[in-house]
């Protein structure tokens, strides 16, 4: 045990040792590590290349949704202003564009992780020539994110600048003003518009998150958000309803309240007793 100890001593007290030992433990974790990274590349590799291959087979059925969904008026736009995240952006102008929207798609670039692009297809409307406009997000090799949109086509008299709704706070919902970088107030067409400006970080965030919400939320499932917002519809009760019901409202009174109801009237049938008797004495 003393020839251990005075081992283990002896190696403590050689650095050069120490270091050499511990050089080869963190080469050897280092050629595991390469391994393990060799693996996590193949298996991204493989997600993609089943990605692709589903997104393929989507492709069909989101094509047949589409077409079912066309038959149902205003489906995207009260999916929107059902959705707690995205309905901020609908101002009131968006709102009536909006209902010329037959469509939403978003579509995955081929490779899957370098981009991909939200188009909103429109019917013939009073507001703007296009009957299609598109967004599309490709991540850059340095880590940035390169934004392009279809330029709107205004007809005469109509614009961002003339369809934006600049009361912030409306029928109690209070709306956080925001300004893009051509210096517009936020609204969803001129998000979806905006390409061409320098973009500010802050922006870029906004054009991030909103373009991640339609494509990982809304777009998986509207049916979810347009339940939502027909169940809220059918639940309001009308004014007269809720009157009616108001007038029928029996309060309930907690039992500690009764019993000391009973007890005062009770109290107050005894003074009642004993003053009657007193004018009866008199």
């Amino acid at each position: 045990m003393v020839g251990d100890k005075a081992k283990k001593l002896k190696l403590t007290e050689n650095p050069e040792e120490v270091d050499a030992e511990l050089i080869l433990s963190i080469e050897k974790l280092q050629e595991i590590q390469d391994d393990l990274e060799k693996i996590n590349d193949e298996a991204s590799d493989k997600v993609l290349e089943i990605e692709q291959k589903y997104n393929e087979i989507r492709k069909p059925v989101y094509d047949k949704r589409n077409e079912i969904i066309k038959s149902i008026p205003d489906f995207w736009l009260n999916a929107f202003l059902s959705h707690p995240a995205l309905s901020e952006l609908l101002n009131e102008e968006d709102q009536k564009i909006f209902k010329y929207l037959s469509s939403l798609e978003v579509e995955d670039n081929k490779d899957v992780k370098s981009g991909y692009t939200i188009t909103l297809n429109f019917n013939p409307n009073p507001f703007f020539e296009n009957s299609k406009l598109s967004k599309t997000f490709t991540f850059l090799e340095e880590g940035t994110t390169k934004i392009t949109a279809t330029p709107i086509t205004w007809k005469e008299g109509k614009g961002i600048p003339n369809g934006v709704n600049h009361d912030h706070e409306k029928n109690g919902n209070k709306r956080a003003p925001c300004d893009d970088s051509c210096g517009n107030e936020c609204s969803f067409l001129s998000w979806f518009s905006d390409s061409d400006c320098e973009q500010k970080d802050d922006m870029v965030d906004l054009h991030d998150e909103v373009a991640e919400l339609i494509k990982d939320d809304l777009w998986s499932n509207p049916l979810v958000y347009f339940n939502n917002l027909t169940v809220m519809k059918q639940e309001e009760p009308d004014e007269e309803d809720a009157d009616d019901e108001a007038d029928d409202e029996v309060i309930e009174v907690p039992l500690f309240l009764e019993k000391i109801e009973e007890k005062d009237e009770e109290d107050s049938e005894d003074e009642d007793d004993d003053e009657g008797g007193d004018e009866e004495g008199n």
